[in-house]
């Protein structure tokens, strides 16, 4: 088998949230036609949330970039996907590196102006949308962009959907105790609808501690870390699946939820853009909370114009051709191994 050096931080590995997912997922489809992942990450990171004044984010990843090699040299890899911008320069070594981004320097985002130094060096990526396909070649420059979806597990949903289980007044939101997600609003919500039940699912376990500063209203239950299984489960049971972020480059859970049938809310921005089935419904702060209850209140229980759009265009399947594919192009370019130093 052909090796590929994955390169993430030792937090995503650890977490259950979507770079872990993702690269769990991309290990079992590409050991199906040959090609072996090999998950490297350094031994550190700069503290225990990863935002250290003056080392967060991608200004961290530079510290460890002795350990990173020392991997990849090991395990004689000479094509290596990173998913962090701070491991750009990784390209100096390895000449056949490719940018699979966890975030991007849109506006929206925290940190942003620290991220564009690092795109401004990438020259290949595979992204998820292509909305994120035009943004690095309006923005960088960068051309050679393969557009790839993280699939959803079609096993989990098919297992769990079962539209019986349905509770009529419940709203679910998935993801992390961050300012873009906008937790608060979700909270907020629930405190103005008591008559509904939010679920919020937290995709770490170091989120439990940083909730405690939240006002929690009382029609509100809060988890944390859950697996895909308990994820597909518990999204099974909701009307509604609400996402409120003001930015995503993953958004898996989105599309999870459309194979799950569930009636979707989501942001107007159009990095958004490809979860444009029947019943998916653009917002904005404005009429959030309206757009919410009104999904609540229609008569349509689930959507199977959403669970169809997503088995064709967001399956593990797709994903699985789009790599074998992206692979069979990339890795027939022998002789490409690590630059000369």
């Amino acid at each position: 088998m052909k090796k590929v050096g994955l390169v993430m931080r030792k937090i995503q590995f650890a977490e259950a949230h979507g770079p872990r997912i993702y690269a769990d997922r991309l290990k079992a489809l590409c050991g199906e036609f040959g090609v072996d992942i090999i998950f490297i990450s350094p031994e550190r990171h700069v503290s225990e949330y990863d935002h250290l004044p003056g080392y967060e984010h991608e200004k961290g990843d530079l510290v460890n970039y002795d350990i990173v090699l020392d991997k990849i040299e090991k395990e004689k890899i000479d094509h290596v996907i990173y998913t962090v911008s701070g491991f750009t320069f990784l390209k100096m070594f390895i000449k056949n590196s490719v940018l699979f981004p966890h975030s991007f320097p849109d506006p929206a985002l925290t940190g942003y102006e620290m991220m564009k130094p690092f795109y401004s060096i990438v020259d290949k990526a595979i992204v998820q949308t292509e909305f994120l396909k035009r943004e690095f070649r309006t923005k960088f420059a960068v051309d050679d962009v393969t557009v790839i979806p993280i699939g959803f597990d079609e096993r989990l949903a098919e297992k769990y959907f079962d539209p019986a289980q349905i509770v009529d007044n419940r709203v679910l939101w998935i993801g992390r105790d961050e300012e873009n997600r906008q937790p608060a609003l979700v909270l907020e919500y629930a405190r103005q609808n008591p008559d509904k039940e939010v679920y919020m699912v937290f995709g770490g376990e170091r989120y439990r501690e940083s909730v405690k500063k939240y006002n929690v209203p009382d029609n509100v239950k809060i988890k944390f870390a859950l697996t895909q299984d308990e994820i597909f489960s518990l999204m099974n049971t909701a009307k509604v699946y609400w996402n409120c972020s003001k930015f995503d480059t993953f958004a898996m859970p989105l599309t999870e939820a459309l194979a799950m049938g569930k009636i979707i809310v989501k942001p107007s921005h159009p990095c958004y853009d490809h979860i444009n089935s029947r019943h998916a419904f653009s917002g904005n702060e404005n009429n959030w909370f309206e757009l919410v209850n009104m999904a609540l209140a229609s008569p349509t229980k689930f959507s199977q114009d959403n669970r169809q759009h997503a088995f064709e265009k967001f399956s593990s399947a797709v994903m699985k051709q789009g790599y074998k594919q992206f692979f069979d192009k990339w890795l027939g370019n022998r002789g490409d191994g690590p630059a000369a130093s």
